[in-house]
């Protein structure tokens, strides 16, 4: 099922880096920044999660919560956000639930690999409606940040 522009934006509950319950409807008061990324330790993925990291202080000045969510086990996650200083939550997605919800989600990955999820970039606005979605079918292309910004810049 396609997430689209004006859909309510499916709930989910995550175990942070912090091993801690993280939940989109605890932003309720803030626009939510869901970006999925296949796996962690992998050169597009860090370069994409550095990228927002350098960059963070602009999505809150835009009232924005950045969540990040891969399949990764949550210890995995904790060391990936460790070694990038990683600025905003990363969230595991290990039952692989929320990236289905999403419909950003392989079958198939490289190397044989079952289970991952694809790029995207949600934003889930204080209303629980989806205001942007971005799927992208190649895990080497990264999401369109301008129009994100400009999307958020939007909904102020």
């Amino acid at each position: 099922m396609t997430i689209n522009v004006g859909d309510k934006a499916p709930a989910f509950t995550l175990k942070s880096t912090d091993f801690e319950d993280v939940s989109l409807t605890d932003f309720s008061n803030k626009n939510v920044l869901i970006l999925f990324f296949p796996m962690a330790f992998t050169g597009v993925c860090t370069a994409e999660l550095c990228q927002m990291r350098d960059d963070v202080a602009k999505y809150n000045d835009l009232n924005a919560e950045v969540l990040a969510i891969s399949v990764d086990s949550p210890f995995t996650l904790a060391k990936f956000k460790a070694d990038n200083q990683l600025n905003f939550s990363v969230l595991s997605d290990f039952n692989k639930e929320v990236s289905v919800a999403y419909d950003a989600f392989y079958e198939e990955f490289a190397l044989g690999l079952k289970g991952v999820s694809k790029r995207a970039a949600f934003i889930v606005g204080k209303d629980g409606n989806v205001k942007y979605a971005e799927v992208l079918e190649s895990p080497k292309n990264l999401p369109n940040f301008e129009a994100i910004k400009q999307t958020l810049s939007d909904l102020q």
